[in-house]
């Protein structure tokens, strides 16, 4: 079998330019790697009204239970600005100790870590009992459609069934052991529109100014905490993201007045109790005299959370193993895939540094490859050694 050092398999996903949701050549790549060493590979494609076709990945090697998936995605964000980079962000350049590339954290060096410590496990346990797949998307960093969530379904449908799940997003904030996610804030963004009567602001009693009464209902939403935040969670916050008349002139009163919001929540909610409480909240203020509308904008991301079982006890002792410190359990940070994988099985995030990623110059530290394929290399061997 042979297995290429982590870094070096970095470095060549790096160069391919998979801008979500372009495949870019990056599942090729892995499945040039895994199908050789016996994974059963398959790139299903999925599609959707009015969303690009997505080419995803899954690779199984073994038949039997227990089955320990490692899952990511190979897509990343454009790179914006070239010019601002200080090198080509398809280069995969290494200087002064880091590897610079779009990708590099977010997640192709978990990807490229989660692969070869598979390989190696595999490599040094011929008859382990169980199996390991890999399910890897295309569509994380885009709308999520064609993405993760079809490919678990395509996998069900299978008849594949996970025992744990280890997603690579880049989890740690400052250091390699740091921190591990066990669950995720849910997001609900909303559209609050406030209806007025235009008119001529010398003449303000022929009009009526909604400005005032948005005013009004935002201070509703704003002025008493949703919560004091769980076991497990810190608070809940709403976030008034955009208010806006669409008014150029300075001397006439607008018709409506717009605002938007979105709110990061925790395990307390759901989104039918929060939308209830945020109309409840609206209705003591507007109690009739003032005219608006609550439209909430379609989520697929709830609040979940994986209790910290053995399995997140493993993760921490190996890490610390590895690395010297004890990792905090975490459920900070936006979305990721993991608020579909755990409708099919208990998952917990790990993976590089995150500080670089979505930036200019995105980056990895050289220095913290191997340890971090070790990591997951343990966790495998911890795994099985428990089933």
């Amino acid at each position: 079998m042979s297995i290429p050092s982590p870094l070096d398999l970095l470095a060549s996903l790096i160069k391919c330019p998979s801008v979500t949701p372009n495949e870019g050549g990056a599942l090729s790549l892995l499945e040039s790697i895994l199908k050789p060493a016996g994974f059963e590979v398959h790139r299903p494609v999925f599609s959707d009204t009015n969303t690009p076709d997505v080419e995803n990945f899954y690779a199984r090697y073994g038949k039997n239970a227990p089955f320990l998936l490692f899952a990511g995605h190979t897509d990343v964000v454009p790179p914006g600005d070239l010019a601002a980079w200080k090198h080509d962000p398809f280069s995969a350049t290494i200087e002064n100790g880091e590897i610079y590339g779009r990708g590099a954290t977010d997640m192709k060096g978990g990807i490229a870590c989660m692969v070869v410590a598979a390989l190696r496990f595999i490599k040094n346990n011929p008859d382990f009992k169980g199996s390991i797949g890999f399910l890897i998307t295309g569509d994380e960093e885009d709308v999520a459609i064609n993405g993760t969530v079809k490919l678990l379904k395509w996998a069900q449908e299978r008849g594949e069934n996970f025992d744990y799940c280890i997603l690579g997003e880049p989890t740690n904030p400052d250091k390699l052991g740091d921190m591990i996610k066990i669950g995720r804030r849910g997001s609900l963004s909303g559209k609050l529109t406030v209806h007025g009567k235009q008119g001529h602001v010398g003449y303000p009693d022929l009009a009526h100014n909604p400005v005032p009464d948005m005013m009004k209902l935002l201070e509703a939403l704003l002025a008493k905490p949703l919560d004091q935040g769980s076991t497990h969670f810190s608070h809940s916050n709403l976030e008034v993201t955009t208010v806006d008349t669409g008014n150029p002139a300075t001397n006439v009163i607008p018709a409506n007045i717009k605002a938007a919001f979105n709110i990061r929540f925790n395990d307390l909610w759901t989104f039918d109790t929060l939308q209830q409480e945020l109309r409840q909240r609206l209705e003591s203020v507007a109690d009739g005299r003032i005219s608006y509308t609550l439209d909430f904008v379609p989520s697929n991301a709830p609040s979940f959370l994986t209790q910290p079982d053995d399995f997140v006890k493993q993760l921490q002792n190996v890490i610390q193993s590895v690395t010297g410190a004890m990792p905090i359990l975490s459920t900070t940070g936006g979305t990721s895939d993991a608020r579909f994988i755990k409708d099919y099985c208990p998952v917990i995030e790990f993976g590089g540094i995150g500080k670089t990623m979505h930036q200019v110059n995105e980056s990895m530290p050289i220095a913290d490859i191997e340890p971090l394929t070790n990591i997951y290399e343990k966790m495998a061997e911890a795994f099985f050694a428990s089933h």
